[in-house]
């Protein structure tokens, strides 16, 4: 395998049922060995996605005070700016060389969340960057939404299974900034190896390359998506729910070759998160005698409480 397989979203919304079982079935079995796909005939339009990388590099290329003024103490991240280097991969203590935005959930007022998800962040400077953001956020997770109800047909559950959890569910819009590197970055790489926490991932296509996938066999191979396409991979709290059925794939963004360390990158990923109290407990329906229960129960809450820490989002 040299480069991610890819699916149709256009299969599983057609009345033929063939069609949709096709989908189904290359998802399920792409997520079980290799964990990523890329995706055609998503939500996003062409329009929405240029205007939001406009005004996401608009952003980037404030004035450092005034992104540092966007930087809330006390949230661990989950909402506003987050300046470079304050995050790390899990286990490294190198930060990444990047900086980034983070866009949440606004929940529907019968959803009864609006307590437990902090406020958005809006940037005075920019009129649009809000209103922008939102409405890709939007796009995602229901594009996000589709795909959970493939894995949980793949799975053997009802197809709705994850629509309450995933629907004003505490899921991260994240613009990334990766600057032009200027010197020599002592063992620090743009995002080091690490597995995602959420259920699933929907990137946006990158501005430049990097994005690496460690196969099974260990050797890392590049993620190519097309240029209309997402790239849509397993997070942990999935792998954990399913015991380890759908693998939760180690991945990295690396430097560029020295002679295009002066070009900018730019990617938007989507962390697609259940809500808080959602039990990510193994579905029975994953467990066996060949397959024993692999991990203790846990909340979703919990589980990201535990993980933000562990990349220095959040200070013990």
């Amino acid at each position: 395998m040299n480069n991610i397989p890819s699916v149709d979203l256009a299969d599983f919304l057609s009345d033929d049922p063939k069609r949709k079982q096709k989908f189904v079935n290359e998802i399920g079995s792409a997520y079980e060995e290799i964990g990523f796909v890329s995706l055609k005939n998503h939500f996003l339009s062409d329009d929405l996605v240029a205007e939001l990388y406009k005004e996401i590099k608009a952003f980037f290329a404030l004035p450092l005070e005034t992104k540092a003024s966007y930087e809330i103490e006390g949230l661990g991240g989950q909402r506003g700016y987050v300046s470079f280097g304050k995050e790390h991969a899990k286990g490294k203590k190198e930060g990444d060389l990047k900086e980034f935005w983070h866009f949440g959930q606004e929940a529907d007022a019968d959803a009864k969340l609006t307590d437990e998800y902090p406020a958005n962040v809006e940037v005075t400077e920019l009129p649009d960057f809000n209103k922008t953001g939102m409405e890709a956020y939007r796009m995602l997770e229901k594009t996000g939404i589709f795909v959970l109800r493939a894995l949980a047909l793949y799975i053997g559950v009802d197809e709705h299974y994850f629509d309450h959890w995933a629907s004003n569910g505490n899921s991260i819009l994240r613009p990334i900034h990766y600057p032009p590197i200027t010197e020599e970055p002592k063992g620090a790489v743009r995002a080091g190896a690490h597995g995602d926490i959420n259920l699933i991932t929907l990137l946006m296509g990158a501005s430049t390359g990097g994005l690496q996938v460690l196969r099974k066999d260990g050797e890392w191979m590049d993620a190519i998506p097309k240029e209309d396409e997402l790239v849509i991979n397993v997070g942990d709290m999935l792998e954990r729910h399913t015991n380890n059925k759908l693998r939760s794939t180690i991945h990295r963004v690396v430097n560029p070759p020295k002679e295009e360390w002066g070009n900018p990158r730019y990617s938007i990923p989507f962390f697609m998160h259940p809500r808080s109290e959602m039990k990510l407990n193994c579905m029975p329906e994953c467990v066996d005698q060949e397959h024993p229960k692999a991990f203790e129960d846990i909340t979703a809450g919990d589980f990201l409480h535990q993980r933000l820490v562990e990349i220095g989002l959040i200070k013990k």
